[in-house]
């Protein structure tokens, strides 16, 4: 696949006040004509509800410009909450960094199942 992704590591708390921050950079990756949007949450320690809106957003930003956004590297506060508010089912999720690129960048070989 040759897509263009673009890798968005976010620190700290993603609360009210990152969350416009966020929404700029997510505004940015899709003006950049980034096909795919990797939001890295590795450094985040916790989300709130402000925070939580902002990805459901920019989600919902990502797939009417037809682009794709995947999440990787949460934490367990973080899954509790995606699982909480049914958004494990809204965002696709990886485990880390190396996942995401092993199952979405990577051509898959001939499936032989």
């Amino acid at each position: 696949m040759n897509a263009s992704v673009k890798i968005l590591a976010l620190s700290g708390i993603l609360d009210s006040s990152k969350a416009q921050e966020f929404r700029q950079q997510v505004d940015a990756a899709l003006d950049e004509g980034n096909e795919i949007l990797l939001v890295n949450l590795k450094d985040i320690s916790f989300v709130d509800s402000s925070g939580l809106g902002a990805l459901v957003v920019a989600m919902k930003k990502t797939k009417a410009n037809e682009r794709r956004m995947y999440v990787c590297s949460i934490n367990e506060q973080v899954r509790m909450l995606f699982e909480l508010t049914s958004m494990d089912r809204v965002f696709e999720v990886f485990s880390d960094r190396q996942e995401f690129e092993q199952k979405v960048l990577q051509t898959p070989a001939a499936d032989t199942q």
